[in-house]
């Protein structure tokens, strides 16, 4: 386990350092439309102010790739924060001039950096620690609550914890790392993994980890395409990695010999035309005409899916069972999740692993209706396939 800043002794009057993902999107007028990153590092922000910690925020906001450009500052995420906060927020417009402005700081007020990505230094993969101890100067220790940035080997996200101590995790990397954890490593059975999207080789790392630890599998999305034709199924024009078959014999082979209860469709929705304005039809998974494409689960293989969620006490989803961005395919994932939610009702334990899964999440349910919905998209993917996340190993340990 590591530390958090529930950990710290007196903090009042000491500089916070601390890295956050509020890298949220704002429209052609830079007005934030969508504040979930926001609010979820509020619980942090408020702990600290309370106790008289003075707030020094780091973040980035796009892909400026080390330059100082316009475009991506945060300002006026800064003056967004303000009404979050109902307070000021003190905007820092670079690393060199930030002294001053920390030096002002009363206790509990809260400041934010300009992008931390507009530094070179920040990306950079050598073990050059100049500018991490040039930002280690602005605080007297270090809270990452950055989840969402918490697989990148960065300066913000893992160097500076290595310089400035006391090292530790904020509320909300604590809550991600707790949830996530528990889910893999200690399940309440059954243990149910709900893998959707594209492909099998964005997923290999996610598949082969959670065979060794679920009780069923149900395997959904674009994907399942490339397990229907291993089998010598016909899959029209459906995605398809021709390169994974073996793979997906493979994970198969490793289901059966790990008891895993492998779940696939049976039968799906598919369309000639994908903007969904052409024919679109129910057909078996394994007899596609050509000229169609898979694009959402069937209403055999949504009710099987449902079947096992329900009767499942540890759920993860990681991944839609359908292109559910249009409503005319959406079905499947909605039926996927109206299940996850009852379930979770019934006392499961839900938790919903980034990207695409949490998008159609908060689409067509609230964040409240799961057990716990992860705020990283490539660091939930990373974390449930076991590898080490750099921003939270730098962490002092309990």
């Amino acid at each position: 386990m590591k530390k958090s800043i529930k950990d710290l002794g007196d903090i009042k009057g000491k500089r916070a350092l601390i890295r956050v993902d509020i890298n949220v999107p704002l429209d052609e007028n830079k007005n934030v439309t969508d504040d979930t990153r926001i609010q979820a590092i509020v619980p942090t922000v408020n702990y600290l102010k309370e106790r008289g910690a003075k707030i020094i925020l780091m973040a980035h906001l796009g892909r400026p790739k080390g330059e100082k450009n316009p475009e991506f500052t945060l300002e006026p995420v800064a003056k967004y924060m303000a009404k979050v906060f109902g307070e000021e927020i003190v905007f820092i417009p670079s690393v060199e001039a930030a002294a001053p402005y920390v030096e002002k700081l009363a206790d509990g007020q809260i400041a934010l950096l300009e992008n931390i990505r507009y530094y070179k230094a920040e990306e950079a993969k050598d073990d050059d620690m100049t500018f991490a101890e040039e930002l280690a100067k602005l605080g007297d220790f270090y809270v990452n609550d950055a989840f969402g940035a918490a697989h990148r080997n960065h300066t913000s996200t893992s160097k500076l914890a290595k310089i400035l101590k006391p090292a530790v995790s904020g509320l909300l990397m604590e809550k991600e790392i707790r949830c996530l954890s528990q889910a893999l490593d200690n399940p309440t059975r059954p243990f149910t993994a709900i893998v959707g999207g594209a492909k099998v080789s964005s997923k290999i790392g996610v598949l082969e980890n959670l065979l060794d630890k679920v009780d069923n599998m149900i395997i959904g999305g674009g994907m399942a395409y490339t397990f229907v034709k291993a089998n010598g199924g016909k899959i029209g024009n459906s995605i398809c990695e021709d390169d994974q078959l073996e793979v997906a014999k493979a994970i198969e082979a490793k289901a059966a010999a790990k008891g895993v209860k492998l779940v696939m469709a049976t039968d799906v929705l598919v369309t000639d035309d994908f903007s969904g304005n052409g024919t679109n039809k129910f057909v078996k998974i394994n007899e596609i005409p050509d000229g169609f494409e898979g694009v959402d689960a069937g209403e055999e293989s949504r009710k099987a899916f449902a079947d096992v969620i329900k009767s499942s006490k540890t759920i993860l989803m990681n991944g839609p069972v359908g292109a559910f961005e249009n409503p005319k395919f959406a079905e499947g994932t909605k039926a996927v999740l109206a299940a996850v939610v009852e379930a979770t009702k019934g006392g499961a334990t839900s938790v919903i692993g980034g990207g695409d899964s949490v998008s159609a999440a908060k689409k067509f349910f609230k964040a409240e209706d799961f057990t716990h919905v992860s705020t990283g998209g490539g660091a939930s993917l990373e974390f449930i396939e076991g590898k080490v996340l750099p921003g939270v190993a730098a962490l002092d340990d309990k």
